[in-house]
């Protein structure tokens, strides 16, 4: 725990105050009071009840469902902050939402990510933290400075501790990237858990549905794990683990991904699937009723915590990865 004097405030909004909670506990500070209210006809009313003039100023806000109501409440708090003469708003946004749409896919396309960012940087955030974006050149979107924390150390640490390196040969696990879009990042894993490395082609047909092709690599009789930035619907996590089992002969399956977004029929679809157990940080938090019970939640509002420290101490980051 790290105490700190007046000269910074954390405050948050409706989308996972918990975690809010959790990253002051470890900075030794209290979470700033604040009113977030939504009108009956869905606008959004900030109200900060002390004083942020002349303060660094940390916004705690997952763009997460709702993430348009979200992604408002974070804008007018970084408004109301401005306004208010804050000394500098860092907007810590541990999932960043329109980060799929970070490209003109087709014709006459948005690029949402970018558009997002543009109205972070209007709205007067000076600094965005942030972790595991889904396309890393989301960074460059933003006209001003971005903490990109990874969530792969969590994920290490957590195997190596599941599955302690003295206990199996290593040759008996691999990790496997679902897609082909994540297999630089599935790669950083396995080397940090000195895991070989396999890809599941699928080609997808529209919009949360895809069609398994092919397992790239050797998965016969290994234990996997599935490695991607974020689960959503889960069909391709899912159609994945089936591939590897059934085609390519894996033994068993494990999957874990930075962000559980876990829209519509993902809690099901994961329960009925190879998968044994889907790991996912608290960047997102889960519905207390979990309809799932091969989910686990590992914490990551330590490592923020941290983050903040540097920043606003003015230090280097790079203990963090």
């Amino acid at each position: 725990m790290i105490a700190y004097g007046e000269n910074i405030k954390v405050f948050c909004g409706n989308s996972n105050p918990e975690f809010a909670k959790i990253v002051c506990k470890e900075l030794g500070i209290a979470l700033g009071g604040s009113e977030v209210r939504t009108f009956a006809d869905g606008e959004v009313s900030i109200t900060l009840t002390e004083t942020v003039r002349g303060c660094d100023v940390f916004l705690i806000q997952s763009t997460c469902n709702p993430v348009n109501n979200n992604l408002m409440e974070l804008l007018i708090m970084i408004d109301a902050c401005r306004r208010a003469s804050a000394y500098r708003i860092t907007a810590v946004i541990p999932y960043f939402g329109y980060a799929r749409q970070d490209r003109k896919a087709r014709s006459r396309d948005p690029i949402s990510a970018k558009l997002v960012a543009n109205m972070i940087t209007a709205a007067g955030a000076d600094r965005v933290l942030t972790m595991d974006l889904h396309a890393a050149q989301i960074q460059g979107f933003f006209d001003i400075s971005v903490d990109h924390l990874l969530g792969n150390p969590t994920f290490v640490k957590y195997y190596l501790s599941k599955f302690p390196e003295d206990q199996y040969n290593h040759d008996n696990f691999v990790v496997v990237s679902p897609d082909v879009g994540s297999v630089s990042r599935a790669r950083a894993f396995a080397a940090k858990v000195h895991m070989g490395l396999a890809i599941v082609d699928k080609r997808r047909q529209k919009a949360n549905v895809c069609e398994v092709m092919n397992v790239i690599g050797d998965v016969r009789d290994k234990t996997c794990i599935l490695y991607d930035d974020l689960v959503d619907t889960a069909g391709s996590l899912c159609n994945a683990a089936q591939a590897i089992v059934e085609v390519g002969g894996a033994k068993e399956v494990y999957a874990c991904a930075t962000h559980g977004v876990l829209s519509g029929p993902a809690f099901q679809r994961i329960q009925s699937s190879y998968i044994q157990e889907m790991v996912v940080l608290n960047t997102i938090p889960l519905p207390a009723d979990l309809p799932c019970s091969k989910m686990k939640q590992l914490d990551v509002a330590p490592i923020f915590a941290r983050a903040i420290a540097h920043i606003h101490g003015g230090t280097s980051i790079a203990d963090l990865f």
